[in-house]
């Protein structure tokens, strides 16, 4: 996955666990950037009475580097709250919600963005209303009327922040069964028949948090910059949960209160980083470390424990892969430092020698007008790695990188094995379709419309 339980003990802690982030130039407004966090993974439609929240023990943050230091520069934090207006019933909503502000919805949640460029601090918005989950037709009957009620624009920014439809896709039932891809599975060493992929987070939601903000918000100089190759119209974006270093349980209150100083507990930058290259004993302390000391799991993008496994599990599928011993200079620079001027024509996201995990958006590319889910590894210099967008098929991306059909960008001797360019899970988006307007994402799945899907044994 994306990062949908890519560590044991964030699997534990559903609230805090960020899924996907996504950073890009808005396609209808391209004189700003979309920011996105995808936190809580894998929810069920219909997992009532007490239906998906944010935590109110939790502050979400979406991070921005623009100084080349790996270093948050900029900060947007969320911090939420919630109102429970009827203290006798067990109920979620006591009739149908028409309005975000129905006194019917019995447990709206509100937040506060803070906006932190330095030492400076403020708040940008607050008592701003989340949606209700979507429920069903009877308890809300114009869900799209709900959710456009909770997008609140805060001057020159808008924001978003509630369950939304997931619209990250992948295999996870094949790639995680001995790492096969449906449609390669005749290739692979315990062979079975070729077939189409099948999206396991269908029928999912997640939460989502958005931010739209003009350019120059984010650039360095704030300014909107207009040379793709000048260090400068560069930024990393990264998210994180945090949560207090201490938690015990107030009798008085009858609840549990948090006490201390916020500690990250989760962190998400690129794609698939945590859940497939940091080696599981490391996971957890990977995701309470921040981008700047990444270094210390650069010898696993150098040598992903991947390249290894692809040659072995497909036989002579990717015999030029498995004779491949260098330094994987490619993705050390797509992962971890940006790729510098020279290597792609015209083109270049490169923050500076600091080696982290984050995304990486070229302010000065303007949104393409023929975007290409393979991002620029189809030519498309808008889509991932450069950012990424929500339709960039980063699971095929990747997949594609690590079996060596980007080695080539820094050492023109290799030649990749044909596989190498074939390779996807065979997955689509099969959720909600998404928007082309803030905040993009689909609706999310309703409880009553969700049908369960049936469990095999075998």
């Amino acid at each position: 996955m994306s990062s949908h339980r890519e560590a044991p003990e964030i699997s534990k802690d559903p609230v805090a666990d960020g899924t996907d982030v996504y950073a890009f130039r808005s396609p209808d407004k391209p004189d700003t950037v979309t920011l996105i966090a995808n936190f809580i993974p894998l929810q069920q439609p219909d997992g009532g009475p007490n239906f998906y929240e944010f935590g109110e023990d939790v502050v979400y943050d979406i991070h921005i580097s623009n100084g080349g230091r790996a270093r948050t520069d900029i900060r947007y934090r969320f911090d939420f709250r919630t109102v429970v207006r009827n203290k006798k019933t067990f109920l979620y909503n006591t009739g149908p919600i028409n309005d975000i502000d129905d006194a019917t919805w019995n447990r709206p949640q509100f937040y506060k963005v803070t906006r932190t460029e330095g030492r400076s601090s403020r708040v940008i918005g607050s008592n701003l209303s989340t949606p209700p989950v979507n429920v069903g037709p009877r308890s809300t009957p114009d869900y799209a009327k709900l959710a456009g009620q909770a997008v609140h624009r805060l001057g020159s920014r808008t924001v978003f922040a509630g369950q939304r439809a997931d619209a990250f896709h992948v295999d996870l039932g094949s790639i995680f069964d001995l790492g096969a891809l449906r449609p390669f599975n005749e290739a692979h060493v315990i062979s079975m028949p070729n077939m189409n992929g099948v999206n396991s987070v269908q029928s999912y939601n997640v939460h989502t948090i958005a931010i739209q903000v003009p350019i120059s918000d984010l650039s360095r100089k704030n300014n909107r910059p207009t040379d793709p190759l000048r260090t400068d119209s560069v930024i990393g974006v990264w998210a994180t949960a945090s949560r207090r270093r201490g938690r015990v349980f107030d009798r008085k209150q009858g609840r549990f209160v948090n006490r201390g100083p916020w500690v990250q507990v989760s962190r998400l930058g690129n794609p698939l980083f945590n859940e497939v290259l940091v080696p599981m004993a490391e996971k957890d302390e990977w995701n309470v470390r921040p981008p700047e000391d990444d270094r210390a799991y650069a010898k696993y993008v150098n040598k992903p424990e991947l390249q290894g496994l692809l040659p072995a599990l497909y036989p002579s599928v990717f015999p030029r892969l498995a004779a491949y011993k260098k330094t994987r200079a490619d993705l050390n620079a797509i992962l971890l430092t940006g790729i510098p001027k020279g290597v792609v024509p015209g083109f270049a996201n490169y923050t500076g020698p600091v080696q982290a995990d984050m995304l990486r958006l070229n302010l000065a590319i303007p949104p393409s007008q023929d975007p290409k889910d393979g991002g620029l590894v189809a030519g498309d210099a808008a889509g991932f790695p450069n950012g990424r967008r929500i339709s960039d098929d980063v699971v095929a991306i990747e997949l594609k990188a690590i079996a060596g059909a980007t080695i080539p960008l820094v050492d023109p001797s290799y030649t990749p094995d044909d596989a190498a360019a074939a390779l996807t899970d065979g997955t689509s988006n099969t959720n909600s379709p998404l928007l082309d307007h803030f905040p993009y994402l689909g609706l999310p799945g309703g409880g009553y419309q969700t049908v369960p899907g049936t469990a095999a044994a075998s």
